[in-house]
């Protein structure tokens, strides 16, 4: 070990110290960084300090798992290390063991991406696999670089048994990929649950061919099969049937290979399945008695904010984490699973440990909500004004509120004897807990009839906590039975529509791919233009055009593109050559085209897949070129736009590889405005491309969300075409009330310093 470790010892200890008795904070991550700038090994150096351990990884359900896990080891008497705040990098994991005695065993949370800095040196018996999901595009990319990273780590490690979740073939193929020993787990029953709008691995791993499912749970979690090369669900070793609830508890049966158990639990949420089976399956594979499992089960009672209770002014308030997709529609099912009224919030933050993206929140399936008349929202945080505009286009219209101390005085007020529940992710999270923490002391403290005063200045008087947080959820939203994404059926965003332009009674809108280009919460531009379409007064249709489907050209108004992950786009592009010829006489017949991020580089010549070249659609003068460094070469971050298609900046994020090059003359979308963002190559400051009635661009957000004038301009162009073919003069469209849309826009600008 030698002089580095001793000195990193400490300088650990002399950190420790500092900051719990000097500057009264948690020392949860802070020793183990400097202790790693001394030492690089320490990991290795430190692991002796167990006898064996287990690190517990995935998108959904790290904390509670890990948590779990160390609370049933202990139950059965095993001494244990554990890093239960969540924090899950090798900084965390390093100050756990330098904190701890010797002990039997170690059970560690890790970060998907941090993994491959902590096994190798721990050199762990287990890693245990729950799932992968999309989270942080911005900051981690797509989830393929995770699967990569994540197998490079036990082939670091090859006697570390990897203990996975088979239901979900991003686990599946990792396992089929490393040399390591593996257990399986999964359901041996369907579920019956409602689909999400968005899944996030619907091609074989392999040879990107569709996956067929026996059924699904949520997102890509099922029995799948690929009916080209034979990539399947493994047979779970550890296998959950007779699964049910019955007066808010829940139960289910575990198949293994030493007998059946059964597993109870009064946690909500389809989810904790999947959580508590796979801690079952860790404990009993290191010896753990189910008895001791179910203890732990019994006695879990989180208060680390997620699934967190409380009683505050005589109401029932449940606080949450969720930070992707996925695990914000498990939150959805919890709060309409209950009765009454109900007032939620949502408490959004774009910090670096959030992802700077909020495209996301577009893929969530919030119209949910909508029906149910005796529900309020709110929105918080950073970015509340994004939030709430997506509110607005699932049909719900929430106020702000500027903490959880509001949202809690504003609900109370209600007078209705709603149940609160306040949802937040991760950088909102611990302050939204610290002031509910206060505000319980404060209730219970208070006389039963006398009324909680929630007014003041709390915030000022709870501090704020720093902690790592993860996701202990996932579940499916309902969507369309065609099993295809389809836009909020919510009600319109303006109360009273304006009257249709006369001769012209309906629009049809094509969604092209939308089961495989749905990445960044582009599908939002759809909901956009069929709800802003409908608040004018017309009539809207939508037609799905997938892998098999035939399209009519002559009957379509609007064409959407979306982007997706390489092996999606690949496929989408094919589909699309066959039609080529027609896409481009509809494109120079004025048809109205709006293709985002993959979809815009898609109209060009070629793009790239990899270190491929692939042929372009042919739509508009412009070309996708490599960059050296590849996909981690990205042009990222919020982008502001001088566009002539609005009065207003155009603001949005960008997140790509390739370079778009556009050929002289060309037109693009926008110029980038006092160097906030880098547009289609980083040189010129021009993004996406303006070629006729087609808008070409890299602005996620989604980019229709908060520029309204550029929705209107693409529904105006379709509006136009139609009456021009009918023989009628251009037709002009009446205001909406974009108040909710331009605060929005304006909060951003106004951080960005755009004037």
């Amino acid at each position: 070990m030698g002089l580095r470790f001793n000195l990193a010892r400490a300088v650990a200890a002399t950190s420790t110290v500092g900051l719990k008795y000097v500057f009264r904070r948690p020392a949860a991550n802070f020793p183990g960084k400097v202790a790693l700038y001394v030492d690089p090994q320490l990991l290795a150096h430190l692991r002796s300090r167990v006898d064996a351990s287990l690190c517990v990884v995935g998108t959904n359900g790290k904390t509670t798992v890990t948590n779990l896990l160390a609370d049933a080891f202990e139950a059965a008497g095993r001494s244990v290390v554990c890093n239960r705040t969540g924090a899950n990098l090798d900084s965390g994991v390093s100050t756990a063991l330098l904190h701890a005695q010797h002990a039997d065993w170690g059970i560690f949370e890790c970060d998907e991406l941090w993994l491959a800095k902590i096994l190798p040196f721990l050199q762990s018996d287990y890693v245990l696999l729950l799932n992968l999901f999309r989270d942080q595009l911005d900051r981690v990319g797509e989830i393929d670089h995770i699967q990569q990273s994540i197998a490079g780590a036990l082939e670091r490690s090859p006697r570390t048994t990897l203990v996975y979740n088979a239901d979900d073939p991003l686990c599946q193929a990792i396992a089929d990929a490393v040399p390591n020993a593996s257990v399986p787990f999964g359901l041996a029953q369907d579920m019956g649950l409602a689909q999400n709008t968005v899944a996030d691995a619907r091609m074989c791993q392999h040879c990107s061919t569709m996956l067929e499912y026996s059924w699904r749970q949520y997102g890509q979690l099922g029995d799948y099969k690929c009916p080209n090369c034979g990539f399947a669900r493994s047979t779970p070793e550890y296998a959950a049937h007779g699964i049910g609830w019955k007066h808010g508890l829940g139960s289910f049966t575990v198949s293994s290979p030493a007998g059946d158990f059964s597993i109870a639990t009064s946690l909500p949420g389809a989810y904790m399945v999947y959580n508590l089976l796979a801690a079952a399956t860790a404990a009993s594979l290191a010896g753990i008695p189910v008895s001791d499992v179910q203890r732990a089960i019994d006695a879990f009672n989180p208060e680390n904010g997620r699934l967190q209770r409380y009683s505050i002014g005589g109401r029932d308030v449940l606080l949450n984490l969720a930070k992707n997709p996925t695990g914000f529609n498990q939150n959805l099912k919890i709060v309409m699973q209950d009765e009454g009224p109900k007032a939620v919030a949502f408490f959004i933050n774009d910090k670096e440990a959030d992802g700077r993206d909020v495209s996301w929140l577009w893929d969530i399936d919030f119209q949910e909500l909508a029906a149910d008349p005796d529900l309020r929202a709110f929105a918080g945080g950073l970015r509340k004004h994004d939030m709430q505009v997506r509110l607005k286009y699932a049909g719900l219209e929430a106020e702000l509120v500027d903490d959880a101390q509001d949202f809690v005085a504003r609900a109370l007020a209600l007078g209705n004897d709603a149940k609160l529940y306040a949802i937040a992710n991760y950088t909102a999270l611990p302050a939204v807990k610290a002031q509910l923490d206060a505000l319980a002391v404060q209730s219970e403290a208070s006389d039963a009839a006398a009324p909680l005063a929630v007014g003041g200045n709390m915030a000022g008087k709870v501090a704020s906590t720093t902690t790592s947080a993860d996701s202990e959820e996932t579940a499916a939203g309902a969507h369309a039975a065609s099993n295809a994404p389809a836009p909020d059926s919510a009600p319109n965003p303006a109360p009273n529509p304006a009257p249709a332009p006369a001769s012209v009674s309906k629009l049809v809108i094509a969604h092209l791919f939308p089961m495989l280009l749905n990445l960044y919460g582009d599908g939002g531009n759809l909901t956009v233009l069929v709800q802003r379409a409908r608040a004018h007064g017309l009539d809207v249709e939508v037609r799905a055009v997938n892998e098999a489907d035939e399209l009519d050209f002559s009957e379509v108004d609007i064409m959407f593109l979306g982007g997706g992950p390489d092996r999606e786009q690949h496929l989408a592009s094919q589909r699309l050559l066959a039609v080529a010829p027609e896409l481009r006489a509809y494109v120079e017949d004025d048809g109205v085209l709006l293709a985002i991020c993959g979809g815009f580089q898609i109209i060009g010549r070629e793009w790239l897949m990899g270190d491929e070249t692939v042929q372009g659609l042919g739509l508009a003068g412009l070309t996708t070129k490599r960059v050296e460094g590849g996909s981690h070469n990205r042009l990222v971050g919020n982008i502001v736009l001088e566009s002539p298609l609005a009065t207003h900046p155009v603001v949005g994020y960008e997140n790509h590889a390739g370079r778009t090059y556009l050929d002289e003359g060309v037109q693009p979308f926008g110029r980038v405005m006092d160097a906030h963002g880098k547009g289609n190559n980083g040189a010129d400051k021009g993004d996406g491309v303006l070629y006729r009635n087609v808008v070409g661009t890299y602005l996620h957000g989604p980019l229709l969300a908060k520029n309204p004038e550029v929705a209107d301009w693409l529904i105006g162009q379709a509006l136009d075409r139609r009456a021009a073919k009918g023989g009628k003069g251009a037709l002009g469209l009446a205001s909406l009330d974009d108040s909710v849309e331009l605060a929005a826009n304006a909060a951003l600008c106004e951080r960005l310093g755009v004037r």
